[in-house]
């Protein structure tokens, strides 16, 4: 009996000590994390984004897009936004982000004008999860409180970049598979692709959709042909946007045209295509107050993907390149 005893409370403790080092990372996280570091912080970030968007609407898009594609490969670090040098491979050259991701540009201008008033406090990594968010706000869509106490990496992945991050052309099994590998459900993957209601995307991503696919609209396919040819290499950076009714406001539009099958990318269609997947699209096309919380939902979450915390990591200078 003792024995026994004394392999459960071993066993009890072995359950705790895991559980709380899972949960530590993010438990770190903390939306006040800078309220007495950096006041200023979140107006600050804010002017700059409301005004990259306000100059190009379709900034925003970018803008959210840069968080995805840096929390998808090793956690929300910043790693991303690592330049190359002769002797470090960062991830913007990696087949999904390669002539794709943009906006660095303005991060660094957030950056810069964040160093200005509190120089060395605040991360690069936390600068793309506030933008992501002031984005979304600045284009119509909800607004949430962001989690903030992230470091950044100082390495990057390459490899990772290729093959963690869902392309186009990906269909629903792996669309869910890639997001349960980061601890996202298939409901907030759904969720999640609604940021495909603002933003373009460039032929050589859809081409096959309109040209191969049945599963889409006619009037679509023809339209969007017109701008992006059918031969590989011609065309290929030609821009169409994913939401044609409203590509510069962050609505439910977006799963509205995926129930008349005018998604322009495969991967979108894919979620209404008689799959498991269909229910939760009908029920953010009809109903896209649910669509915002659980984008919201899907956000925080995501933002808690295995984020550097405490003396990990370093607080980038200068977000395109390591301390």
């Amino acid at each position: 009996m003792d024995t026994y005893s004394s392999f459960t409370k071993l066993f009890s403790l072995s359950l705790l000590i895991l559980f709380l080092l899972l949960k530590s990372s993010s438990a770190q996280l903390d939306t006040n994390y800078y309220y007495s570091s950096c006041p200023d912080l979140l107006p600050t970030v804010k002017g700059v984004v409301e005004s990259a968007i306000a100059q190009e609407a379709r900034m925003g898009a970018s803008l959210l897009r840069l968080f995805f594609h840096d929390c998808f490969v090793n956690g929300c670090d910043g790693s991303l936004l690592l330049d190359d040098t002769p002797t470090f491979t960062g991830e913007k050259t990696a087949q999904p982000n390669k002539g794709s991701v943009r906006g660095f540009e303005v991060i660094d201008q957030i950056k810069s004008a964040v160093e200005a008033l509190c120089p060395g406090v605040v991360s690069c990594s936390d600068i793309l999860a506030i933008t992501a968010r002031d984005s979304v706000v600045s284009l119509g869509g909800p607004d949430w409180d962001v989690k903030l106490g992230r470091r950044d990496s100082t390495t990057a992945s390459l490899s990772e970049a290729n093959n963690e991050l869902p392309g186009p052309s990906s269909d629903l099994n792996t669309l869910i598979s890639k997001f349960a590998a980061k601890g996202l459900s298939a409901k907030d993957m759904v969720a999640l692709s609604g940021a495909h209601t603002i933003g373009r995307a460039r032929c050589v991503n859809f081409r096959s959709h309109i040209y191969n696919d049945s599963n889409i609209e006619i009037l679509l396919a023809s339209s969007v042909q017109l701008i992006c040819p059918e031969t590989t290499g011609s065309g290929d950076t030609n821009l169409a946007p994913l939401d044609l009714q409203s590509e510069t406001v962050f609505d439910a539009g977006y799963y509205q045209n995926l129930i008349t099958f005018n998604g322009l990318l495969h991967s979108d269609q894919e979620l209404f295509n008689g799959g498991e997947t269909d229910l939760h699209v009908v029920l953010y096309s009809t109903l896209p107050g649910v669509f915002f919380a659980d984008f919201v939902d899907g956000m925080v979450k995501m933002g808690d993907i295995t984020p550097l915390t405490g003396s990990a990591g370093e607080v980038r200078k200068n977000c395109r390149k390591i301390n």
